[in-house]
């Protein structure tokens, strides 16, 4: 088994906070709401904060069925989460999970920078490559997107 790390950022137009309370405390509305391919997100498990199972339903005829994500820590405080991808076809037969974690930072321009550490864990000597790791990537950057679509189209949503 070995573990692979990636971290990235990503910019948003918008005040941390506001993106914080869209894309973690209200991601089951919004998610299903702004991505295309989400047909659902429901807690399986628990209310939302740490412990909580969440299922994410994809439309049919695309790649990925489901996945379930465990959430660790939901800190509105200094806008951290932590959570992992613990089932669903992402995994298949070369990985045993995936631990995220998401910081939430004002930028010098009123903004907010998005630092997101990915932490595979993989089966047997299975190695994670960066082309790998950057098609989750850009899904995750593609929501990020439209939710901040979303906020500056609606100031006042978690203002």
């Amino acid at each position: 088994m070995g573990v692979y790390t990636f971290t990235h950022e990503t910019t948003a137009s918008v005040a941390p906070s506001r993106l914080f309370k869209a894309l973690v405390i209200d991601f089951n509305k919004l998610g299903s709401e702004l991505a295309p391919d989400v047909k659902s997100i429901e807690n399986v498990e628990g209310d939302g904060g740490p412990g909580t199972i969440k299922k994410i339903t994809f439309v049919e005829g695309g790649p990925i069925k489901y996945l379930k994500h465990k959430i660790h820590v939901v800190d509105d405080k200094n806008l951290v989460t932590k959570y992992s991808l613990i089932e669903g076809d992402v995994l298949g037969d070369k990985l045993e999970t995936i631990n995220y974690e998401g910081k939430f930072e004002a930028s010098e321009n009123g903004g907010c920078v998005c630092t997101t550490t990915s932490e595979y864990h993989t089966k047997g000597d299975y190695v994670v490559t960066e082309e790998e790791h950057n098609v989750g990537k850009e899904k995750a950057n593609d929501l990020i997107k439209a939710i901040e679509t979303y906020l500056l189209a609606n100031p006042s949503v978690y203002a």
